[in-house]
């Protein structure tokens, strides 16, 4: 069996779950999410803890089974706790602020770029050390609107000016060889 699936995933105190078939809705502190999940998942809860069971050992069923546990989970961590993502922005004069909810960013362009969170997001800027934070309950969510960030100005590789993450690597070049 899958050792994720079979896992169970433990509901913190406030966290309430209604499950309806293949309909699991989860509700805490941070917010609410709702996910349909295929209907060969049997998804029960029994006391305080969510258990995901699968009907055979098919490799679909197998696939399936961990990763419904795991998208649970994330449902339950991120109305519980939430989740973060961290970018950090360098090179000269580039620097974010917030105007209102929007997060603006001046990075090398003749105008500023203006970034609306989306429901169920919002943003956080550090301007000592030029960092800004995604927060949200959706884990998905908070991913996907920090690569679109990024995607605004992507570091290059000569002098590493752009939006990265803070735990990315960058693979930095030599630049041109003098005359010789």
């Amino acid at each position: 069996m899958s050792r994720i699936g079979r896992m169970p995933v433990a509901l913190p105190a406030g966290v309430q779950v209604q499950i309806e078939g293949t309909r699991v809705f989860v509700k805490g502190p941070k917010g609410e999410i709702e996910h349909t999940f295929p209907a060969e998942m049997q998804i029960a809860q029994e006391g305080n803890e969510i258990l995901v069971k699968r009907p055979s050992d098919e490799r679909q069923h197998r696939a399936l089974h961990g990763m419904t546990r795991a998208l649970i989970n994330n449902m339950v961590v991120g109305v519980s706790t939430g989740f973060q993502r961290v970018l950090e922005i360098n090179g000269v004069g580039y620097r974010a602020e917030m105007s209102g909810e929007n997060l603006m960013l001046y990075v090398g362009y003749s105008h500023p770029v203006e970034v609306p969170p989306p429901p169920g997001i919002g943003f956080e800027v550090d301007a000592r050390t030029r960092q800004v934070k995604v927060l949200g309950y959706n884990k998905q969510l908070v991913g996907q609107v920090a690569a679109d960030i990024r995607k605004i100005r992507p570091p290059e590789p000569y002098k590493g000016k752009g939006i990265k993450y803070l735990e990315e690597k960058l693979r930095r070049k030599a630049g041109k060889a003098g005359k010789g």
